[in-house]
């Protein structure tokens, strides 16, 4: 994925929702003593921007299982490059009507073609949704929060691991990536 010199955003699965709480300055501490550099949080919501040491794939795996020993948060950590956040915002296929209803889900590997499937045919109303690669597009007709898409039946119909961001988001870790 990226090399030693290239930033990557490290997307965290429902942090600071449930109960699942990561403060951003004890995250970044730790990705720096896990040896990450240039290291930055954008929001409360877990997203984690830096220069890992070594593998990007690997360090996400490092920072996860320190977020669990450390804060006592089980999560995912999903590992874009800036360029690979510009991809999928750019690959954006529906009319953006307003930027926080529309998102991008961030899986941690394709889904299946069977999976992405029926992620596209599943009947959730109005919103649509679109699978690209390891990317799931949604454009939610009335906000995230009156949606029938969820994270739980997104997650259980992808069969991996993923989260998702509005697109002010993914443009601000995109730039903040570069």
């Amino acid at each position: 994925m990226a090399s030693t010199s290239e930033k990557v955003a490290y997307l965290l699965r429902a942090v600071n929702v449930g109960g699942n709480r990561v403060p951003m300055a004890e995250l970044r501490a730790l990705a720096s003593d896990l040896g990450a550099h240039d290291v930055a949080t954008y929001v409360n919501s877990g997203n984690l921007v830096c220069v890992p040491p070594g593998d990007a794939e690997d360090f996400g795996t490092a920072l996860t299982r320190g977020i669990a020993d450390r804060m006592g948060v089980t999560t995912d950590a999903v590992a874009r490059t800036g360029a690979e956040l510009q991809a999928a915002r750019d690959a954006y296929p529906f009319d953006i009507h307003d930027p926080k209803w529309c998102h991008v889900w961030f899986f941690t590997e394709a889904p299946t073609g069977t999976a992405a499937a029926a992620l596209e045919a599943y009947d959730f109303g109005d919103d649509r949704l679109r699978v690209l690669g390891r990317e799931l597009h949604l454009w939610y007709a009335d906000g995230s929060g009156r949606s029938a898409v969820t994270a739980p039946r997104l997650l259980r119909l992808a069969g991996v691991p993923g989260t998702g961001r509005n697109l002010r988001t993914v443009e601000t870790l995109a730039a903040m990536a570069q």
